[in-house]
């Protein structure tokens, strides 16, 4: 049966995004969880507060080594305030960046620009193209949503990696609830049964430059390294207006057009795969974000979903199309297979559903992220 439409009466969030409810007033679940998480990360003077205790643990963690965390780096806005504000803060941060192959120019200018300005140095994990390719061709052909999950993965399994290598305990992370929301967990699951059961499937190349993050090392990382991840953005006010034009004036940043188009690849799935092949328009996420942040108005919103969604570019689809060694026709068909999910596949969400009472605890012990709560469990 089809569900009757209806958007939520304080955000822009609809019956597109799977698993919305609404309230006898018309309120979404994704509202409320905002509200929610404004109490786990509060503004003000608890949330300098509480930002100024976890530095003085970093710093301390850190007293006799070279450096004390680790910043994830890709040259887009959020990362790049995120080791601004580390710097400003006090912090000696390593700029961890995942090359995947798919870095715009302005990507990388900005990268560069900000470890110089700042003073920082910069790692860069390169994985093998052919490898990578394989793995992003793999989600492609399982025609699930998650075709930027390979990249997700791997980032969070090189900022872990070099925070072992280097002895570290913290990693600083570019992302904030008020300015991206919280994505259905139809639209962007991940974890590394996952990954791992679509290479499998469906790719050729074993997996070896490419991190991944499975549960195992979730536990090493997490229980026996005792490394925390620090999303740093949810502590402070962070408007979009007034953080590029500071990026732009001390750090010479340059924006690149479009939430996160400063990969050439996630800027081809949100014109050519999302909306054409699952119907998903994550401008909805946003833009319902900063509604609830104070940063947009609804009907601000309401009209800008109003106009043109993301348009596809012939010349960049051609780009990625012949990049990942397809020819037209089989991109076609990649575009009209018919849609899956991670629940035809295995992954380790079954088992994360029957651990909920244990990792309610662990939420309640600060050893698992309210935002990954709530997605996975809420």
């Amino acid at each position: 049966m089809t569900r009757p439409y209806q958007i939520c009466s304080r955000c822009v969030s609809d019956t597109s995004l799977p698993g919305i409810r609404f309230d006898p007033s018309g309120m979404c679940n994704y509202c409320k969880a905002h509200d929610w998480l404004e109490t786990a990360f509060p503004l003000g003077d608890e949330g300098d507060a509480r930002l100024a205790r976890i530095v003085e643990k970093v710093k301390r963690a850190g007293r006799k080594k070279r450096y004390d965390c680790i910043a994830g780096v890709s040259g887009g806005r959020d990362s790049t305030y995120s080791l601004y504000r580390s710097v400003k803060l006090g912090l000696r941060p390593l700029a961890v960046h995942f090359d995947n192959g798919w870095d715009s120019e302005v990507a990388v200018r900005n990268i560069k620009r900000a470890c110089e300005r700042l003073n920082v140095e910069l790692y860069t994990h390169v994985a093998d193209w052919e490898e990578f390719k394989d793995l992003q061709l793999a989600f492609l052909k399982a025609s699930v949503p998650e075709a930027e999950i390979p990249t997700d993965v791997a980032i969070h399994g090189a900022l872990h990696q070099a925070a072992v290598r280097e002895g570290l305990r913290y990693i600083v992370l570019g992302h904030s609830f008020r300015t991206e929301g919280i994505a259905p967990i139809e639209w962007t699951y991940m974890d590394g049964r996952y990954l791992r059961s679509i290479r499998k499937r469906f790719g050729t190349i074993k997996q070896k430059t490419v991190p991944n993050f499975t549960a195992a090392q979730y536990f090493y990382y997490t229980f026996i390294k005792r490394i925390k991840v620090i999303p740093i953005l949810n502590y402070g006010r962070y408007r979009h207006a007034e953080v590029m034009k500071l990026m732009a004036d001390e750090l010479g940043w340059e924006y690149y057009g479009g939430h996160h188009h400063e990969s050439s690849y996630t800027r081809f799935c949100q014109t050519s795969l999302f909306g054409p092949k699952f119907n998903i328009d994550k401008r909805r996420l946003e833009l319902s974000a900063l509604i609830r942040s104070g940063q947009k108005t609804r009907q601000g919103a309401l009209k800008e979903l109003a106009g043109t969604a993301y348009e596809a570019d012939p010349r960049l689809v051609e780009y990625c199309v012949n990049r990942l060694g397809l020819t037209m026709e089989q991109w076609q068909e990649i575009l009209e297979a018919p849609p899956k999910c991670f629940r035809d596949y295995p992954t380790y969400y079954p088992i994360i559903r029957a651990l909920r009472f244990p990792l309610k605890v662990a939420y309640k012990l600060g050893l698992i992220s309210p935002i990954l709560y709530f997605k996975y469990l809420g």
